[in-house]
């Protein structure tokens, strides 16, 4: 049973396909990883099929028979240095972040991406001091989702129970690590997945974008709220 939106105290969400536009990035480092090897630059469209499940993974299919270590090592060393440049936020999400902390919810991220990264990206927002954590698979032990550890570490920053929260991603894997968590998840349209592979998951609730959030969270009554530990 979907936890109803009155008891949500907290958010937590995904980033790439959630938050930001990030596969023009991603691609980029992925293909100078294949062209130091001698292989032929992927289109986007391809490439957005293999994000989502951790960097190591993406270069296993991507990027096959090139070290792993290697590989990992040029694509961080490039993508540092392209990925604010390359890396756009999406619509609605900035103002609705914006709006979701004015009402009074605490907000964090999880995501399967590098922690640094992803808390770069995050910084370059004015809305950083409005994000109460920002978690990679660096924070628990390198465990990337679908396990629920970083889901579990940030209702703990946050000082929620799962049921007090809600997982907001794009993708099923964000569905199944929610579940794991005991966290209702919220599934926003427009990920790499199909809409059926999306409903297979079952998420409690799939929006049509971002700013959607705004009419199911109302403003939290400051009584509501328990103390942030």
């Amino acid at each position: 049973m979907e936890t109803s939106p009155s008891r949500i105290r907290a958010i937590l969400l995904d980033f790439d396909g959630t938050l930001a536009d990030s596969f023009a990035a991603i691609t980029a480092s992925t293909n100078h990883v294949r062209a130091a090897y001698g292989l032929p630059p992927l289109s986007e469209a391809e490439v957005r099929r293999h994000v989502g499940w951790g960097l190591q993974r993406l270069l296993q299919q991507l990027a096959p028979g090139i070290p792993l270590d290697e590989a990992v090592a040029r694509y961080r060393e490039h993508h540092d240095r392209i990925l604010l440049e390359q890396t756009r936020w999406l619509p609605g999400v900035t103002a609705t972040l914006a709006e979701l902390a004015r009402r009074g919810y605490r907000l964090g991220v999880c995501s399967n991406k590098r922690v640094e990264f992803t808390r770069r990206l995050v910084g370059s927002l004015a809305l950083d001091p409005a994000i109460g954590c920002v978690l990679g698979p660096e924070d628990v032990g390198g465990r990337t989702k679908p396990d629920p550890a970083m889901l579990l570490e940030g209702l703990r920053r946050l000082g929620v129970s799962p049921h007090e929260a809600l997982y907001v991603g794009d993708m099923s894997i964000d569905v199944e690590t929610g579940r794991t968590a005991g966290v209702p998840v919220w599934i926003i349209r427009g990920g790499p997945e199909s809409e059926e592979t999306i409903r297979q998951a079952q998420p409690q609730r799939i929006l049509n974008r971002f700013d959607e959030l705004l009419q199911w969270l109302p403003a939290i009554h400051p009584g509501n709220n328990p103390p942030q530990s």
